[in-house]
């Protein structure tokens, strides 16, 4: 038996190492003593390859960022073409036994497909659905040819993936009903924070500057729904009548400067605290410091089948947190949450001013997050990513003398 043990894990929307998951899946492949290597886009300042962590990195130019199907559709295409190029240098160089795509985009699987004509293994780590996140972000309301376009790659890389590592159930299960995959090529891997992503001390800055403090992390796109908390704040200023808060906004995105906008056009630029983007400590400081977080990712074809980073995440660091009523944003949160009628901006409005007013709800909740994210958090699922490759791919790693790296070049949690 061949012991498939050269992983090459592919990533093209963001820079290794800032793709969290990304990062903690190459990161527990290395402590099972895969070799494991990763081609992504190079964030400013970076250097071309490195070795971090225990992990070979190769980095390709990034695209331009843009607005627009054809500047997508740009971005797409050369960054698979780069990657295809680059993954023929490390093949040719050092070898691979494993491509392991991260999507999006779905194109990815034209790279997988080259190789598996060298007898190499394909893995989809399907992150996102790509056909649901354009009617979501472009807010179309019913599939087109854009959509038929965008299910047919996903087809095509279900096609080719040897097997599937989804997010949550909902993804697992179009990965068997459009991916047409059998339940045993298809293994869940949950996102969430390690049991190392503990709150840190308050700021005291931050707590002078309102009696109650809201907090919300995350990427700033249209589909995510920061606009309809802009909307429920408003609620609680004018509508309620409620200035005794302040709502910290960390993160950026394409969606920013609109939403920057927005909150002045709302008239409530002084009850909301853009940060932009910020360091790790200073974004787990800020939500420490906060008394409740919200999601406000609204009800669409996308956000009712995923699961969100930033869930896991405040629920890790002991924060109730109030989002609309989506299938697995419900599951991930369990009792910490508490759910608004979805895209209702006034029911998720009372919401929050109901746990502001309910300290003890706030501690309750808050307790039940820090164990519902112990029990369902990032070491719950390593068992499952490896044995996706060790009995999805019937992959092992060779025996080695040498201890599996443990040293990190710099801090690889925030």
């Amino acid at each position: 038996m061949r012991s498939l043990d050269r992983i090459l894990l592919l990533v093209e929307n963001n820079a290794y190492p800032f793709d969290v998951r990304v990062r903690r899946e190459a990161q527990a492949l290395r402590d099972a003593r895969y070799q494991v290597t990763v081609i992504a886009p190079r964030a400013p300042d970076q250097p071309w390859s490195e070795r971090l962590d225990g992990i070979d990195v190769y980095r390709f130019p990034a695209p331009p960022g843009g607005e627009g199907i054809l500047s997508y559709a740009f971005e797409f295409g050369y960054a698979t073409f780069a990657m295809l190029l680059l993954s023929i240098w490390v093949a040719v160089r050092k070898g691979f036994d494993v491509v392991h795509a991260a999507n999006p985009p779905d194109t990815l699987f034209v790279i997988g497909a080259f190789f598996k004509l060298f007898g190499k293994k394909f893995v989809f780590d399907h992150h996102d659905l790509s056909p649901e996140t354009y009617l979501s972000r472009f807010k179309e309301p019913k599939p087109n040819l854009v959509y038929k376009v965008l299910r047919f790659m996903e087809r095509c890389t279900y096609a080719i993936a040897d097997i599937v590592i989804a997010t949550n159930e909902s993804y697992r299960l179009v990965a068997q009903t459009r991916g047409r995959k059998r339940p045993e090529q298809v293994f869940v891997v949950r996102n969430g924070p390690p049991k190392t992503f503990l709150p840190l001390p308050p700021d005291p800055a931050l707590q002078q500057r309102a009696k109650h403090l809201v907090g919300y992390i995350g990427t700033m796109g249209p589909q995510d729904g920061v606009d309809y908390w802009l909307r429920s704040v408003r609620e609680i200023v004018v509508t309620l009548g409620r200035t005794d808060f302040l709502t910290v906004i960390v993160g950026s995105g394409d969606a920013a400067p609109s939403l920057h906008a927005l909150a002045k056009e709302l008239g409530i630029e002084k009850h909301v605290w853009f940060t932009g983007r910020i360091s790790d400590i200073d974004a787990r400081t800020w939500l420490s410091t906060v008394a409740v977080c919200v999601q406000p990712d609204p009800l669409s074809p996308l956000n009712d089948k995923s699961t969100m980073n930033k869930v896991m995440e405040y629920m890790a660091l002991g924060k109730p947190l109030v989002a609309y009523d989506l299938v697995e944003t419900k599951f991930s949160a369990g009792e910490a949450g508490l759910f608004a009628r979805c895209n209702d901006e006034r029911d998720f409005a009372d919401k929050v001013c109901w746990l502001l007013d309910h300290p003890e709800e706030v501690a309750r909740r808050g307790e039940l997050g820090r164990a519902r994210a112990r029990e369902i958090g990032w070491e719950a699922s390593i068992p499952e990513l490896l044995r996706a490759y060790s009995e999805g791919l019937g992959a092992r790693p060779r025996n080695r003398t040498e201890a599996a790296p443990t040293a990190v070049d710099r801090p690889s949690e925030g």
